[in-house]
């Protein structure tokens, strides 16, 4: 019996050690960069480094990344200057493109289209706020002055629910934590999780610890007029503690998705925004991944020929 028990334990952990093996050399794990705050409080992506962002059970959506030495997922450096018609790019997941190779990201694709006449700077990064968005503009100044065309993708429901920057340094701090060393270093685990293997272990953790596990909802008529209140509230709160440039700043946004009080306030107060939500309505091919919300390649496509029409207008 004994030798039995210890025979099961051997071959348990072989079988844990080649289905290791497995997911390592088939790459099905998520591998997703570290993150820090850097010098300008400002959360990024750790400077300089590479790697392949791994969406679905199998594999469904393989895409490389790069990080610059900004700390953003970007074909290029940012260099904007006087001389040039630069465009930044910002926002959350959608912005920083880990579900799209980076040499044919939104900005990429934007370029083309306007045949390398501008340069566009892609400032996305994931859980990006419109407090994030704001106060990143503020801490690099200096070279926002010289950015001619500023696109700040927002979803009101879910991006305005604080009115001042903090950084999250409890987020950057999980980096050290057991749980997410072990599954740093087990890729097992990471596939596991990925699968949703993990998923009744985890809604129990986050039961005992009182989180939340229900998803935001962020479509207009499950909005309370109370939040739409507050959140309005809070997105005046922030313009006026950051300063906006209206000349060159455009709000992308999907109409459907947002409060009609806040469309309202844009238009009395002159902020320009660019609904991409009807050219994804129209399209007869999907423009989101199979197992993930977030564009495919058809989306970006037309997310980028929406601003890149927009640019070739106004430049008119």
């Amino acid at each position: 019996m004994k030798l039995l028990f210890l025979k099961s334990i051997l071959y348990s952990i072989l079988i844990v050690i080649c289905l290791e093996g497995l997911v390592r050399l088939l790459h099905l794990y998520q591998q997703y960069p570290p993150y820090i705050i850097n010098d300008l409080n400002v959360e990024v992506n750790a400077p300089n480094q590479e790697g392949y962002y791994v969406t679905g059970n199998r594999r469904m959506n393989f895409a490389q990344y790069r990080i610059n030495k900004t700390g953003f997922n970007s074909y290029r450096e940012f260099t904007p200057n006087e001389k040039d018609i630069d465009v930044a790019l910002i926002g959350d997941s959608f912005i920083e493109g880990f579900h799209q190779d980076y040499y044919d990201s939104t900005g990429k694709k934007i370029e083309t289209l306007l045949k390398d006449r501008v340069k566009v700077f892609e400032y996305g990064y994931s859980g990006y706020d419109l407090a994030d968005e704001l106060h990143l503009i503020d801490a690099y100044k200096k070279p926002f002055e010289n950015i001619d065309y500023v696109f700040i993708y927002i979803k009101f429901y879910t991006d305005l629910e604080r009115d001042t920057y903090e950084p999250n340094f409890y987020r950057v701090n999980l980096q050290n934590s057991l749980s997410f060393k072990l599954k740093d270093n087990i890729k097992l685990l990471t596939y596991a999780q990925n699968i949703g293997l993990l998923d009744p272990i985890i809604k129990l953790r986050n039961k005992l610890l009182g989180y939340d596990d229900n998803e935001k909802e962020y479509i207009d008529n499950d909005a309370s007029e109370e939040n739409t209140k507050k959140y309005l509230e809070n997105f005046k709160t922030l313009v006026s503690n950051y300063k906006i440039d209206k000349s060159k700043t455009v709000f992308l946004l999907d109409t459907k998705k947002t409060s009609p009080l806040f469309l309202e306030y844009c238009n009395k107060s002159g902020y320009k925004y660019l609904d991409f939500g009807p050219a994804l309505e129209k399209s007869k091919k999907p423009t989101t991944l199979i197992y993930d919300q977030h564009w495919n390649n058809n989306g970006r496509n037309i997310i980028a020929s929406l601003i890149a029409n927009y640019i070739k207008e106004d430049m008119k």
